[in-house]
């Protein structure tokens, strides 16, 4: 009997050891970013384009419904690398160098940052990345030598195929010929990114070492390209018109729960001509331009799959972190009509831009777009899976607490008992900006002590719990009461007079210490956004 009792008591002991030596594993982490896809362009965001895979990731995880990024692809890049905002990264803007005396635009991520491969080597994690980099390869700052242990990289992307104009890869540091027999043949990118991102898996794997993928699509940026076979799965769907898509969209966001239904949908842009005005052809043109870029999703979600499956495979999944954003809201340029250029429009040869009025759709139920601080331009989809880490109980859920771009450095360090450095390589290392989110994945408050900021061409912003100030260039502070008002109709500047001046004082100190910079006022801009939103009264 005391023999029987002492080999009960050793086995709770090894099951408590094994269990405790299961909850203090490093997880494996994905970082997967976008590049320009609206707030509602996923199925699980409201959007028609078919997304099973990312829904299930959100149904099977947690939906950030407040999910910010930076307004743009270069800026949304250095934060999300960094763990600070852009402009002490040194990528204020894009990717002009504006010299040493503009040391918040020198386009490329400084020496005073670390960025999360950097921390997470040292954390014992093998580091990969694939795809787009975008944060200063002309410049000399490369995957290769910030902390990635395998990489394939595009410089700044642009392309989707070999053939595409400027198409150009880099593996581990080697330029590749496009043809070149390391890599598929006929390949495209969103896929290349997932196969090799698999492959640099496998590599950690056998490197009996958790793994850091840092996965940035292209897709769906322009020139919108895709196999022809998907975006026939999506012509002729489109016919009904970019004001019809976007009001389907608003009330599927209602019946999903994702947004409170005192939201009002603003006014549509008056410079976006009423579908019911053009003309058949111009009709039939938009809906093609429209089916490449759902198109183009739909083979983006299809990658996520395909990923999935290979974590699977290897039996790593439920033990792996990943996290779905992307780098900014839904994309006007170059205007109205967009851009629909090439023989056989979606293929390497060719140029397609959606325009405004599918734009308009895409970051539905706000206004403005990608390069604004208003709802429309920095509010991005944000999922979150971790079989193991995540609650039953919290499956499907939406998380209202807002989460910003910078958070993602604090949260990977937290995940995985990282060591964010004070210095590095004998470099003074800037202060993380973000905060831990891997609170909110057991439902508790992540205890955010500083407001959210954002400056990009002028046009800035800062969320401090309820309520938000923003401004396009160069208008006056508007302010709202995010929780009620989050499509910004009801501006309550007159209103708070004290609000704003207190919110306005910390911009303004934030600012100065990132050492922003009045933007050129001589910068030409691709529409007239101040005449649009009088005419259609947004503010009112």
């Amino acid at each position: 009997m005391q023999k029987n009792i002492k080999s009960v008591f050793a086995l709770i002991l090894f099951l408590c050891f094994q269990n405790r030596s299961f909850a203090q594993k490093k997880p494996n982490i994905i970082v997967i970013l976008a590049d320009d896809m609206g707030y509602s362009d996923l199925g699980c965001y409201g959007g028609e384009i078919p997304t099973p895979n990312l829904d299930n990731l959100a149904q099977n995880g947690l939906r950030l419904t407040s999910f910010y990024n930076g307004a743009r692809c270069c800026p949304t890049r250095a934060a999300l690398l960094t763990g600070i905002y852009s402009h002490q990264a040194g990528i204020g803007h894009m990717m002009e160098d504006k010299g040493v005396d503009h040391p918040a635009y020198r386009a490329q991520i400084n020496n005073n940052s670390v960025t999360i491969a950097e921390v997470m080597k040292d954390a014992g994690y093998f580091t990969a990345m694939t795809g787009k980099w975008h944060v200063g390869q002309p410049h000399g700052t490369v995957p290769w030598k910030r902390g990635f242990d395998r990489s394939l990289n595009a410089p700044a992307g642009g392309f989707y195929y070999g053939a595409g104009k400027g198409a150009k890869l880099f593996l581990d540091g080697e330029e590749l010929a496009n043809n070149s027999e390391k890599l598929p043949k006929e390949w495209y990118t969103t896929d290349l990114w997932t196969d090799f991102g698999l492959r640099f898996i496998d590599e950690g794997i056998a490197a009996k070492k958790p793994f850091l993928l840092y996965l940035a699509h292209n897709a769906p940026h322009f020139p919108l390209q895709a196999p022809q076979e998907d975006i026939d799965k999506f012509k002729g769907k489109y016919l009904k018109g970019y004001e019809k898509l976007r009001q389907e969209r608003y009330e599927k966001q209602i019946k999903l729960g994702l947004i409170d239904p005192s939201w009002k949908l603003p006014p549509a842009n008056p410079n976006i001509p009423k579908w019911e005005t053009l003309s058949q052809a111009d009709k039939e043109k938009y809906d093609h331009m429209m089916a490449i870029y759902a198109a183009v999703i739909y083979r983006l979600d299809k990658s996520v799959g395909d990923l999935v499956a290979g974590l699977k495979k290897r039996g790593v999944f439920d033990d792996t972190v990943i996290m779905f954003v992307s780098d900014n809201g839904g994309n006007a340029e170059p205007g109205i009509e967009g851009k629909f250029e090439g023989e056989k429009p979606g293929s390497a040869e060719s140029a397609v831009f959606i325009g405004q009025g599918w734009a308009e759709a895409a970051c539905t139920p706000f206004w403005a777009y990608k390069h604004h601080t208003h709802e429309g331009g920095i509010s991005s989809p944000g999922i979150i899976s971790w079989p193991a880490g995540i609650p039953a109980s919290r499956n499907g859920k939406f998380e209202k607490q807002p989460a910003h771009i910078t958070d993602i450095m604090a949260t990977l360090v937290d995940l995985g008992d990282a060591k964010y450095p004070v210095t590095y390589h004998g470099n003074t290392i800037q202060p993380l900006e973000g905060t831990s989110l891997k609170p909110l994945l057991s439902g508790k408050s992540i205890n955010r002590k500083n407001p959210i900021f954002w400056e990009h061409e002028g046009n800035r912003a800062i969320r401090d719990g309820k309520w938000k100030l923003v401004a396009e260039r160069p208008e006056q502070w508007q302010l709202y009461d995010i929780e009620k008002d989050r499509t910004e109709l009801v501006d309550l500047a007159a209103k708070y007079p004290d609000v704003v001046k207190d919110l306005t004082a910390k911009y303004n100190v934030w600012f100065k210490r990132v050492h922003a910079e009045p933007y050129d006022q001589n910068f030409k801009w691709f529409y007239d956004y101040d005449k649009a939103k009088k005419e259609a009264a947004f503010l009112k």
